[in-house]
């Protein structure tokens, strides 16, 4: 039985939490980076819209590939089927990682 594995990734992004279901997850070949391929959508013949898996459309018409950064991936889980994806606001319990990686180190004193 030569089954897909299918894949939900759960990530922070500009104080949204995106949940995304795709067929590959693997460390990119970019450092600090997780690397999603072959992103799965509901079927288009439903009833029913949901906007915000209509706005998840949207926003990843197109893209192959897309890499997330690694500070930013909340969860990933290998499941037995896809379920809706969304985007939603960041309530709760999720707090970002804290940001800026990069930047000006402090200065001590008399520096």
């Amino acid at each position: 039985m030569n089954k897909q594995r299918i894949y939900k990734v759960i990530f922070f992004c500009q104080g949204q939490v995106y949940e995304v279901y795709a067929r590959s997850v693997a460390q990119g070949g970019l450092l600090g980076f997780v690397e999603i391929e072959e992103l799965i959508f509901g079927e288009r013949t439903q009833v029913v819209v949901d906007p915000s898996e209509e706005k998840l459309k949207d926003e990843f018409a197109g893209v192959k590939r897309s890499y997330i950064p690694m500070h930013s991936v909340i969860r990933i889980d290998e499941v037995e089927k896809e379920g809706k994806g969304k985007i939603s606001d960041a309530g709760g319990n999720v707090t970002p990682f804290p940001m800026p990686v990069y930047g000006s180190t402090p200065k001590g004193p008399g520096e």
